[in-house]
């Protein structure tokens, strides 16, 4: 999700980090306030010459937002957003690589070139933008209608192929909004739609060492999807809280392909699906509530997952449907001193989309049954100082943990079951602390802990990535006053025990190539200015 800042006060913010590894991360933004009329503006650029060989990373963006309030009931709103990322894809190791040098690129074999000959990049060059007028038609009615875009050329230099991929998307979203309140009930209605399509021209070619060459495949597709939604809210003495909601979903796909055998266009229709949502919340003192709800979800296969790099169209795959029942608990006291939630989930999922790797490493998507995930979300923030007048002003302790017992459900490849099994790529428990002390004249240590359990790397559950421990510092001063000036001052060093570990894992990887190790202890240091 994009989310433009909030307009308000008019500012300057520019900031600059270095680090380990080359790296190198600046940003600047300046935002401004007229009668009428605010705008933002705001730009980063991000390098770094990375921890494996052939991972180098280069990535520069800008975004702007402009309001303009034309009367007392109507604004026009436009936002604009475009990166520029450009990274090397060193490749995934087998576990004697990885014991060998965690730093290696995926080298050659006797038949199938390196990760570093074949310079393997991505390139992405990306730019969205989008419209949107809000008219408030009386006290209790408002339409807003947007209209956006987006336009996406994506590079992939591969060990196999290269892949030239070309997107534009064109949607409409709009909707009413109805608002009634009264001393001990409130009430809101919205019901909207939105319709939107993505052309997609997909080539490949044989990479010679990163230049493309030969064609190896040439497909159009586009993907068109439309909704209608209803949403009811009702809140009854600011106490009892009800939601219903629902919608209507359409999706479809049309396909051509031009080599290297041509394919007439063909379209795929995908059932139309309803989708309702129910939830309460009831606060059952001023500072404890408990919370449920039920909800259908449905996501169709995306264009990548149809025509993957495996030069493939599959019109087997079928759309991921599924319940989620989630119940919870608040709990938050006056001083917010403590702050406590608790949520545990059930989502039965089917037909489940799961990603696999082929003795080339193209990936390509399979629908594996169902899935049954269960798990548990804890969250936790207590103030275990709070004293302006001492030397320790300030001591905060979070702690988040997630229990995530996610299974296979009637998942059969071949004559292959893997029922029971894990679900692949997640972890069974992640459990994150950290500490935060807070000293006179806006001085304070940040430090965290991130325990990750083991991993499975394959759908017959054969291959786990180690389990770890993650710790990291952070020191600095805030708000340091130079006139008008405001100034961050910042250091921190990332895994300081300097555990090896694999982020990013390459699940289902064909010859046992898994491992994508992250880097050992690291550190940064950065300035940010405020005007």
């Amino acid at each position: 999700m994009i989310n433009p800042p909030a307009l308000g006060n008019n500012e300057i913010n520019v900031s600059a980090i270095t680090g380990s590894y080359g790296l190198f991360h600046q940003t600047a933004a300046i935002k401004h306030q007229f009668k009428n009329y605010s705008f933002s503006f705001s730009e980063g650029y991000q390098k770094s010459d990375g921890y494996r060989q052939n991972s180098a990373m280069d990535r520069k963006y800008f975004q702007t937002f402009q309001q303009w309030n034309y009367n007392n009931r109507g604004s026009l709103k436009a936002f604009a957003f475009y990166s520029d990322l450009g990274y090397n894809t060193p490749g995934g190791l087998t576990a004697s690589q990885l014991e060998q040098d965690p730093k290696l690129a995926r080298p050659a074999t006797p038949t199938i070139p390196g990760a570093i000959s074949q310079q393997a990049a991505i390139y992405n060059k990306t730019i969205f933008g989008g419209v949107s007028n809000s008219y408030q038609i009386n006290p209790n009615l408002k339409h807003v209608i947007a209209l956006f875009t987006a336009y996406t050329d994506f590079k992939n230099p591969f060990i196999t192929n290269y892949e030239k991929r070309y997107e534009s998307t064109l949607g409409l979203r709009t909707f009413l909004d109805y608002t009634r309140a009264k001393e001990d009930f409130k009430f809101n209605a919205q019901i909207g739609l939105e319709s939107s399509a993505t052309k997609s021209q997909i080539k490949n070619f044989n990479n010679n060492g990163g230049e493309a060459t030969a064609m190896q495949a040439s497909d159009r597709l586009k993907a068109s999807q439309d909704f209608a939604y209803l949403r009811l809210n009702f809140d009854i003495s600011n106490k009892f809280l009800i939601e219903l909601a629902s919608s209507l979903n359409f999706y479809r796909y049309d396909y051509e392909s031009y080599f290297p055998v041509v394919i007439a266009s063909k379209q795929r229709k995908f059932d139309t699906q309803f989708m309702p949502k129910a939830a309460i919340s009831y606060l059952i003192t001023s500072d404890f509530s408990a919370r449920a709800s039920v909800s259908k979800g449905y996501s169709p296969p995306t264009i990548a997952e149809v025509r993957s790099s495996d030069n493939n169209i599959n019109n087997n795959l079928q759309a991921e449907l599924g319940w989620n029942y989630e119940l919870g608990l608040r709990y938050k006291t006056k001083n917010n001193r403590l702050y406590a939630n608790a949520n545990i989930f059930s989502y039965h999922l089917k037909d489940a989309i799961v990603r696999r790797l082929n003795q080339n490493d193209a990936e390509y998507f399979i629908n594996a049954g169902g899935t049954k995930q269960q798990g548990i979300e804890l969250e936790t923030t207590l103030w275990i100082v709070r004293n302006d007048a001492s030397f320790l002003t300030g001591l905060q302790w979070r702690s988040n943990y997630t229990f995530s017992h996610f299974r296979f459900e009637d998942f059969v490849s071949g004559t292959t079951a893997f029922s029971g099994n894990k679900l692949t790529g997640v972890p069974e428990s992640i459990l994150v602390n950290s500490l935060e002390f807070n000293f006179p004249k806006a001085f304070y240590l940040f430090v965290q802990h991130n325990y990750t359990s083991s991993i499975p790397l394959n759908d017959a559950n054969t291959v786990f990535a180690k389990r770890y421990h993650l710790v990291e510092s952070k020191l600095g001063i805030r708000n340091l006053r130079i006139n008008k000036t405001h100034l961050d001052l910042f250091a921190g060093v990332n895994n300081v025990l300097n555990v090896n570990y694999s982020l990013g894992n390459d699940l289902n990887a064909a010859n046992g190539r898994y491992f994508n190790p992250a880097a050992g202890i690291n550190f940064y240091t950065g300035l940010s200015v405020k005007l």
